[in-house]
């Protein structure tokens, strides 16, 4: 069985979308996979007594006890090795990595990000996205490349954007996608029928109606 590493910082409820896929094989997105180990920058990241719970080894390296980005790198690349993954996944990491923790990992390494990329790129999407009068916003889960919420894209959730839409209300949906859209990637990926060749994201029997999930 393949390994996945997830790394968070906060509440976990993509980590446990994923935990959550492990074992429910009825649907498109479930797992032949096992989460080998969560690991946070945070000590109080919620997400943590959600591995706990589920017996899913946990630690933390908290970012601000190394004096620079890099030994910080170092040591979190450290702990992931452990566990020899097949997938490290950002799942909420809200932390930029050093272009050599990306290059250990190169097509390895994916995250989620709450916008359409390439719209919307760093925080407050959901704000940013109402003031912008936009129609349509979602997320997307990307393979990690050197620039921040740049690399190549797998797939995309979208829904449409209501008139008059508070941006809790707009986040708290777009966050449903990220639970449908999230485990399918991974489960693609570990399947094969999705891989980066270093210059282009090629796909296996997927069709738009996969790569591109329509809110229900």
């Amino acid at each position: 069985m393949k390994n996945i590493v997830c790394l968070i910082s906060g509440r976990g409820s993509n980590l446990e979308a994923i935990l959550n896929a492990q074992r429910d094989q009825d649907w498109p997105g479930s797992l032949d996979a096992r989460v080998a180990a969560v690991i946070s920058n945070r000590a109080d990241a919620r997400g943590l007594a959600i591995a706990q719970a589920r017996g899913v080894p946990t630690c933390v390296v908290a970012h601000d006890s190394y004096d620079s980005r890099g030994a910080f790198d170092s040591a979190l690349a450290q702990r992931i090795d452990e566990h020899a993954p097949d997938l490290v996944v950002l799942a909420g990491f809200l932390r930029v990595l050093t272009p050599e923790f990306v290059e250990r990992y190169r097509g390895r390494l994916i995250n989620i990000h709450p916008s359409l990329l390439p719209a919307f790129m760093g925080l407050g999407t959901h704000a940013r996205a109402i003031e912008a009068g936009v129609r349509i916003h979602g997320t997307t889960v990307h393979y990690v490349s050197g620039e921040l919420d740049a690399g190549p894209i797998i797939a995309q959730a979208a829904l449409a954007v209501r008139p008059g839409e508070s941006e809790s209300e707009l986040a708290r949906r777009v966050l449903s996608l990220e639970h449908r859209l999230l485990p399918r990637c991974i489960a693609w990926i570990l399947e094969g029928r999705v891989r980066w060749d270093g210059k282009r994201v090629h796909t296996d029997d997927l069709g738009m109606q996969d790569l591109l999930l329509q809110e229900p």
